[in-house]
């Protein structure tokens, strides 16, 4: 495997970690918002289920600062990246699904 085989591919994982991050928090809100819509709609007291809404509320804690230290963890990979004088290794794709290599510096940035 070349150089830029081995940034791309620690780039596509750095990706997919992100996006596995946002996809955990959106599906465990979405969660918390069930047990809320589902109590109402049963049109039971707010104490029942309180302890498990709390879990999940510490659990999307939890995945909001795991989220912070991917985010971290990629501005870091962009300095070494920078410091080591890589250029541009990384694909984007397009909104049509085309991947397409940028021209210039490519900058690493936290979405």
């Amino acid at each position: 495997m070349d150089k830029a085989q081995v940034i791309a591919s620690l780039a596509g994982d750095l990706n997919a970690s992100e996006k596995a991050l946002d996809e955990a928090i959106v599906r465990a809100t979405a969660l918390v918002q069930s047990m809320v819509g589902g109590r109402a709609a049963l049109n039971v007291s707010p104490v029942v289920g309180a302890e498990a809404q709390a879990k999940a509320l510490e659990a999307i804690a939890a995945l909001g600062a795991a989220r912070q230290a991917m985010v971290t963890c990629h501005e870091e990979l962009a300095k070494d990246h920078r410091r080591m004088g890589y250029g541009v290794y990384a694909s984007i794709e397009n909104k049509t699904g085309e991947t397409s290599r940028p021209t210039g510096e490519h900058r690493l940035r936290a979405v």
